[in-house]
Protein backbone atom coordinates (compact mmCIF):
# COMPACT_ATOMS: atom_id res chain seq x y z
CA UNK A 1 0.00 0.00 0.00
CA UNK A 2 1.38 3.38 -0.91
CA UNK A 3 1.58 5.84 1.96
CA UNK A 4 -0.45 9.02 1.71
CA UNK A 5 0.50 12.39 3.03
CA UNK A 6 0.53 12.60 6.81
CA UNK A 7 -0.74 16.18 6.76
CA UNK A 8 -4.18 16.07 8.40
CA UNK A 9 -5.16 19.33 6.73
CA UNK A 10 -5.28 17.49 3.40
CA UNK A 11 -7.98 15.09 4.61
CA UNK A 12 -11.26 15.62 2.83
CA UNK A 13 -14.89 14.69 3.31
CA UNK A 14 -16.38 12.51 6.01
CA UNK A 15 -13.14 10.58 6.57
CA UNK A 16 -11.27 13.74 7.46
CA UNK A 17 -14.11 14.86 9.67
CA UNK A 18 -14.16 11.47 11.45
CA UNK A 19 -10.42 11.57 12.09
CA UNK A 20 -10.54 15.15 13.28
CA UNK A 21 -13.51 14.35 15.55
CA UNK A 22 -11.57 11.50 17.14
CA UNK A 23 -8.55 13.76 17.57
CA UNK A 24 -10.74 16.40 19.23
CA UNK A 25 -12.22 13.78 21.56
CA UNK A 26 -8.76 12.56 22.57
CA UNK A 27 -7.49 16.12 23.07
CA UNK A 28 -10.53 17.02 25.18
CA UNK A 29 -10.05 13.91 27.33
CA UNK A 30 -6.37 14.74 27.88
CA UNK A 31 -7.07 18.43 28.47
CA UNK A 32 -9.80 17.75 31.05
CA UNK A 33 -8.09 14.87 32.86
CA UNK A 34 -5.96 16.81 35.38
CA UNK A 35 -8.85 19.05 36.48
CA UNK A 36 -11.44 16.39 37.31
CA UNK A 37 -12.04 12.69 37.39
CA UNK A 38 -14.32 11.72 34.51
CA UNK A 39 -16.11 8.76 36.11
CA UNK A 40 -18.01 11.13 38.44
CA UNK A 41 -19.21 13.28 35.53
CA UNK A 42 -19.83 10.30 33.25
CA UNK A 43 -21.58 7.60 35.27
CA UNK A 44 -21.38 3.91 34.46
CA UNK A 45 -24.31 2.52 32.50
CA UNK A 46 -27.08 1.00 34.60
CA UNK A 47 -28.50 -1.46 32.07
CA UNK A 48 -27.05 -3.93 29.63
CA UNK A 49 -28.79 -2.08 26.78
CA UNK A 50 -27.17 1.21 27.77
CA UNK A 51 -23.74 -0.44 28.08
CA UNK A 52 -24.21 -2.11 24.69
CA UNK A 53 -25.16 1.19 23.06
CA UNK A 54 -22.03 2.85 24.47
CA UNK A 55 -19.84 -0.09 23.41
CA UNK A 56 -21.27 -0.10 19.87
CA UNK A 57 -20.68 3.64 19.51
CA UNK A 58 -17.10 3.31 20.75
CA UNK A 59 -16.49 0.21 18.58
CA UNK A 60 -17.79 1.86 15.39
CA UNK A 61 -15.80 5.02 16.11
CA UNK A 62 -12.54 3.12 16.58
CA UNK A 63 -13.17 0.64 13.74
CA UNK A 64 -13.98 3.37 11.25
CA UNK A 65 -11.13 5.62 12.31
CA UNK A 66 -8.68 2.70 12.20
CA UNK A 67 -9.60 2.07 8.55
CA UNK A 68 -9.13 5.72 7.61
CA UNK A 69 -5.86 6.05 9.53
CA UNK A 70 -4.46 2.89 7.92
CA UNK A 71 -5.44 4.18 4.51
CA UNK A 72 -4.09 7.69 4.98
CA UNK A 73 -1.06 7.26 7.24
CA UNK A 74 0.32 3.73 6.97
CA UNK A 75 3.85 3.61 5.62
CA UNK A 76 5.15 0.10 4.94
CA UNK A 77 8.70 1.47 4.71
CA UNK A 78 8.57 2.77 8.30
CA UNK A 79 8.22 0.02 10.91
CA UNK A 80 7.13 2.58 13.54
CA UNK A 81 4.15 3.79 11.46
CA UNK A 82 1.64 1.32 12.87
CA UNK A 83 -1.81 2.95 13.15
CA UNK A 84 -3.31 0.30 15.46
CA UNK A 85 -0.37 0.75 17.85
CA UNK A 86 -1.06 4.49 17.94
CA UNK A 87 -4.48 3.66 19.33
CA UNK A 88 -2.81 2.01 22.34
CA UNK A 89 -2.17 5.51 23.76
CA UNK A 90 -5.84 6.39 23.25
CA UNK A 91 -6.84 3.10 24.93
CA UNK A 92 -4.69 3.92 27.99
CA UNK A 93 -6.22 7.38 28.34
CA UNK A 94 -9.79 6.10 27.99
CA UNK A 95 -9.02 3.46 30.62
CA UNK A 96 -7.52 6.02 33.00
CA UNK A 97 -10.26 8.59 32.51
CA UNK A 98 -13.37 6.42 32.17
CA UNK A 99 -12.46 2.94 33.50
CA UNK A 100 -13.23 1.53 30.04
CA UNK A 101 -10.68 -1.04 28.89
CA UNK A 102 -9.98 -1.56 25.18
CA UNK A 103 -7.80 -4.23 23.64
CA UNK A 104 -7.02 -5.56 20.17
CA UNK A 105 -7.76 -9.28 19.83
CA UNK A 106 -6.08 -11.87 17.61
CA UNK A 107 -8.81 -13.87 15.88
CA UNK A 108 -7.50 -15.05 12.48
CA UNK A 109 -4.16 -13.30 12.53
CA UNK A 110 -0.54 -13.98 13.35
CA UNK A 111 0.62 -13.17 16.85
CA UNK A 112 2.22 -9.81 16.20
CA UNK A 113 1.78 -8.74 19.83
CA UNK A 114 1.26 -11.31 22.61
CA UNK A 115 -0.89 -8.78 24.49
CA UNK A 116 -3.54 -9.31 21.80
CA UNK A 117 -3.93 -13.02 22.57
CA UNK A 118 -7.29 -14.03 24.10
CA UNK A 119 -7.26 -14.32 27.88
CA UNK A 120 -10.04 -15.94 29.89
CA UNK A 121 -13.37 -17.52 29.03
CA UNK A 122 -15.02 -14.42 27.56
CA UNK A 123 -12.17 -13.66 25.16
CA UNK A 124 -11.87 -17.32 24.08
CA UNK A 125 -15.62 -17.44 23.39
CA UNK A 126 -15.44 -14.11 21.54
CA UNK A 127 -12.73 -15.50 19.23
CA UNK A 128 -14.89 -18.52 18.42
CA UNK A 129 -17.93 -16.35 17.65
CA UNK A 130 -16.01 -13.78 15.59
CA UNK A 131 -14.40 -16.59 13.56
CA UNK A 132 -17.92 -17.84 12.79
CA UNK A 133 -18.77 -14.40 11.41
CA UNK A 134 -20.74 -12.94 14.33
CA UNK A 135 -21.38 -9.19 14.16
CA UNK A 136 -20.31 -8.97 17.81
CA UNK A 137 -20.22 -10.89 21.05
CA UNK A 138 -21.09 -9.57 24.51
CA UNK A 139 -21.69 -10.67 28.08
CA UNK A 140 -21.71 -9.44 31.64
CA UNK A 141 -18.93 -10.60 33.95
CA UNK A 142 -19.40 -9.53 37.54
CA UNK A 143 -19.93 -5.78 37.47
CA UNK A 144 -18.49 -5.27 33.96
CA UNK A 145 -20.10 -5.31 30.55
CA UNK A 146 -17.82 -6.96 27.95
CA UNK A 147 -18.10 -6.53 24.19
CA UNK A 148 -16.08 -7.87 21.25
CA UNK A 149 -16.49 -6.63 17.70
CA UNK A 150 -14.78 -7.79 14.48
CA UNK A 151 -12.13 -5.77 12.69
CA UNK A 152 -12.00 -7.00 9.06
CA UNK A 153 -8.55 -7.35 7.53
CA UNK A 154 -8.75 -7.05 3.75
CA UNK A 155 -6.11 -8.46 1.40
CA UNK A 156 -3.85 -5.40 1.66
CA UNK A 157 -3.70 -5.88 5.47
CA UNK A 158 -2.52 -9.48 5.31
CA UNK A 159 1.14 -8.84 4.47
CA UNK A 160 1.59 -7.57 8.03
CA UNK A 161 -1.14 -9.43 9.92
CA UNK A 162 -0.99 -12.89 8.25
CA UNK A 163 2.48 -13.37 6.79
CA UNK A 164 2.28 -17.11 5.91
CA UNK A 165 -1.03 -17.01 4.06
CA UNK A 166 -2.06 -19.21 1.17
CA UNK A 167 -4.82 -16.88 -0.06
CA UNK A 168 -5.90 -13.25 0.24
CA UNK A 169 -9.36 -13.81 1.69
CA UNK A 170 -10.44 -11.27 4.29
CA UNK A 171 -9.48 -12.27 7.84
CA UNK A 172 -10.80 -11.05 11.16
CA UNK A 173 -9.17 -9.40 14.14
CA UNK A 174 -11.15 -8.03 17.06
CA UNK A 175 -11.65 -5.10 19.38
CA UNK A 176 -12.53 -5.80 23.01
CA UNK A 177 -14.36 -3.25 25.15
CA UNK A 178 -15.00 -3.65 28.88
CA UNK A 179 -16.81 -1.09 31.03
CA UNK A 180 -18.26 -0.94 34.52
CA UNK A 181 -21.93 -1.75 34.86
CA UNK A 182 -23.80 -0.40 37.86
CA UNK A 183 -27.13 -2.18 37.83
CA UNK A 184 -29.46 -0.61 40.34
CA UNK A 185 -31.87 -2.86 42.26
Amino acid sequence: MKARSSNPLKLKGRHGIALLALACLVVSIWADAPQEEHPQSFPAPTTRMEARARALLLYESIRGTLQVVHRDFFNDEDSTAIPSASFEDVFKEISRSYNVQLKWLNVETDVVNIDHQPEGDFEEAAVIELKKGANDYDDIEGKRYRFAGPIPLASQCLKCHVKNRTNTETRTAGLLISMPLEVTP
